[in-house]
């Protein structure tokens, strides 16, 4: 719940005191962004994220070129 938290925290806009209890003590939400933000692991979260979105594209321009090319091959669309 607390990387749920931070990001509650960031699209409401409120400050850390303001956080639901249901994400638990506030400090502690915080004090896990602020290691995460020190030590990288934000920026290895959204490098993995990043990758993971651009395969994803890749994967699915590719299949959508090839369903394209056979179904232009087989006339489709033609009237």
């Amino acid at each position: 719940m607390v990387v749920e938290g931070i990001i509650y925290r960031y699209r409401v806009g409120i400050p850390w005191r303001d956080l639901p209890e249901c994400f638990g003590p506030w400090q502690t939400v915080w004090k896990r962004h602020r290691r995460f933000s020190g030590d990288g692991t934000w920026d290895k979260i959204h490098s993995e994220l990043t990758a993971a979105a651009d395969a994803a594209v890749a994967g699915a321009t590719a299949a959508g070129a090839g369903v394209a090319a056979g179904a232009a091959a087989a006339g489709a669309g033609v009237h």
